[in-house]
């Protein structure tokens, strides 16, 4: 039953949406980590770190991982450091999860 509701779900939406999301949340999550690391070099406002990750919960994982290594900021920050990538593995793994239970079960 919950397969059904599940696949119904992403049938309504319409599977070029959800990828659509995911490519706008990633492309999101890097310009964060980018216009962050700016403004730090330039001493303005910042992004909080609050906004960065929800960003990456909300499936910008790999943007902000990306982003993170690519312009080498926060990366001695133990929480970006260590929870940017447990997040991205997390949710790759919650992905992986859930598409062999619903498509191939």
């Amino acid at each position: 039953m919950e397969k059904e509701i599940f696949l119904r779900i992403i049938n309504t939406i319409g599977p070029k949406y959800i990828l659509l999301y995911f490519l706008i949340i990633n492309l999101l999550g890097f310009l964060m980590m980018y216009l962050d690391k700016k403004k730090a070099i330039k001493g303005k406002w910042r992004i909080s770190e609050k906004s960065l990750f929800m960003v990456t919960l909300l499936g910008g994982g790999i943007g902000t991982n990306i982003g993170m290594n690519l312009f080498r900021h926060k990366t001695k920050k133990m929480r970006f450091s260590i929870g940017f990538p447990t997040i991205l593995i997390v949710e790759i793994l919650l992905i992986i999860m859930f598409c062999y239970d619903v498509y191939i079960r």
